[in-house]
Order: structure tokens, then C-alpha cells, then sequence
């Protein structure tokens, strides 16, 4: 089953919904990253949160970076989309070990940790970007997301995320979703809502264990309202580095930079953060980007 993003329109209540299946891209970023499971777990929930925010931009060449510095002996986590939900990202200590929960399960909020902030930056290709930030709930990422969008952006929100590791460290299951209120919509609708997520239970369990897809999940979580699928499509972990950009990059370290990297090492290598592609260059081709340089500022 591809991944997907599947977005409903709540005919009969003011609600917007959307939902993801991310198995490939999250197994993707562990495979590039070589996570073990507790940071394949949490890496693979902040991709799929970040993939339903950018989803829900508007306007060719936006982004939408999210950031997670918890204090946990994981370290930071970051994740990059694109508006059609596309996303890349990485976390600083992919090896990170920490105990179970005391049910069993990983222990994200441990290794995450709780002391820190979830960040969410919003590149709509204007002047400034605009940039939310609130505290951490739990370091379990989907409570803190909630809590990113009752604060930051005033949408009381229900998010869920799961990812669900198998015996030999790949991801068996991956997914989740966001569900908002409209304005106007009042207790009763708050009401269903809760008793619909609470029948359905944890997404490792409905998502996971069950196997539904996007639109299904959807649909269990919101029982008593009738939903129309809006729109839905494929999304992939997608890393949009090249040779190009980072040559760019080579060029703005400035010309002296450029000049002590030639003399002092005569090459350089570089590897995205993203995607661990190595990018090599040459006495030669850095002498060519500094001479380019050079030009360009004549």
C-alpha cells in the first residue's frame, strides 16, 4: 500500500480532517539515518506530523520546517515539507537507547525528552517566515502537536501518530491524523468527537495492527459524521539537494572562506544532512566556484 494523504470535508459539522500512511517514507528515513527503533519511532512521527502541515499550504515553493529539542538523550529532531506533503528530515542521535515504557512499547518521550520546545516554521516565500513555538507536553510528538495548534494557531486540534517497529528494526506500519475545529463548532461536536477517538484507540493499534489505509482510519476515528473525501495523493520522503545547491552553498561561505578551503585541504566534501548523498569537489571545480564568485560580484 503506497503512502497517501487523504483529506475529508465533514459535511455535517465544522470540522476539517486528514490523515497519512507513511510506512515506505519513514522505513526511507531509516535507512538512510540507521535509527534504532525508539528514534525510528520518533523521527517517523515528527515526518508524518510535518507532512500534514505542509500539506495544508498553499503556494509553490513553501515549506514548513518542524523542530523538536526536548533535552533527551535523542536530541534534536527536525523535519522539512513541501505543500504537497513530500518531507525529508533527520534527528542527532539516530543510535539513541533508552528503557521501555513499563508497557512495553518505546519510550519516545524519554529519549525526546520533555524540557524543551516544538518549533514550526512556516516559509510561505514571503519576506519572513512565521514562526511558532511552544513548550513540550510529552515529548511524544503528537500531544505536542496538539499543543502547537490550540496555542500557536488557536485550531483545538486531535492529533495521532504511531509507528510501529518490527522484530528485525524495519517498519511494519507507519501513520497517522489531524482532525480541527472549525469555528462554530460546539459541544456536542467536541463530544462525538472524543467518544469517536476513543472507541478507535491507539494508531498503532487500529492503523497498525489492522492494517486500514488513510480514508479508513479516518472513518473509524470519526464514526458519527458523514465525511467526503476531498482529495488524496501520494507523498514520499523526498530530499531536494543537488550538486547545484550545494555549490551554492560553497560559494556563500564568501571568498576567504572559499580561498582557505582550497589552500589549507584543496577539496571538500560535503553530505546532506537529509539524505547522506556526498557531494566531492576538486581543487579545480572549487577554484572554478571562487573565480565564478568573483565575477558575479564585479
Amino acid at each position: 500500500m503506497a503512502d497517501e494523504i487523504v483529506r475529508v470535508l465533514v459535511k455535517d459539522a465544522p470540522v476539517k480532517a486528514m490523515a497519512i500512511t507513511g510506512r515506505t517514507l519513514v522505513e526511507r528515513a531509516r535507512q538512510i539515518h540507521k535509527t534504532l527503533p525508539v528514534a525510528t519511532a520518533a523521527l517517523g512521527r515528527s515526518l508524518m506530523a510535518c507532512s500534514m502541515i505542509g500539506d495544508q499550504l498553499k503556494g509553490e515553493g513553501a515549506s514548513v520546517t518542524l523542530r523538536i529539542k526536548g533535552g533527551g538523550p535523542m536530541g534534536s529532531l527536525t523535519a522539512v515539507a513541501d505543500p504537497e506533503g513530500n518531507v525529508r528530515g533527520f534527528v542527532q542521535n539516530p543510535a539513541v537507547i533508552v528503557p521501555p515504557r513499563e508497557d512495553g512499547k518505546l519510550n519516545v518521550g524519554a529519549a525526546v525528552g520533555r524540557e524543551g520546545t516544538l518549533t514550526v516554521i512556516k516559509d510561505l516565500d514571503m519576506k519572513e517566515p512565521y514562526v511558532g513555538m511552544v513548550p513540550l507536553v510529552s515529548g511524544e510528538i503528537a500531544e505536542d502537536v496538539t499543543e502547537y495548534f490550540a496555542v500557536s494557531e488557536q485550531i483545538p486540534s486531535a492529533c495521532a501518530l504511531g509507528v510501529l517497529v518490527d522484530t528485525d528494526q524495519s517498519v511494519l506500519r507507519a501513520g497517522g491524523y489531524l482532525i480541527q475545529l472549525l469555528p462554530g463548532a460546539g459541544g456536542d461536536v467536541i463530544d462525538r468527537i472524543e467518544a469517536g477517538i476513543q472507541a478507535l484507540g491507539a494508531v498503532t493499534t487500529a492503523l497498525m495492527e489492522k492494517g486500514m489505509d488513510a480514508e479508513t482510519l479516518l472513518r473509524r476515528a470519526l464514526p458519527d459524521f458523514e465525511l467526503e473525501v476531498l482529495e488524496r495523493h501520494a507523498v514520499e520522503y523526498k530530499c531536494y539537494c543537488s550538486r547545484r545547491r550545494v555549490s551554492q552553498a560553497l560559494v556563500s561561505m564568501g571568498p576567504d572562506e572559499l580561498k582557505s578551503l582550497i589552500a589549507e585541504q584543496g577539496k571538500a566534501e560535503l553530505t546532506c544532512q537529509f539524505c547522506d548523498a556526498v557531494y566531492r569537489f576538486d581543487r579545480e571545480e572549487l577554484q572554478t566556484l571562487l573565480d565564478g564568485g568573483a565575477a558575479r560580484r564585479e
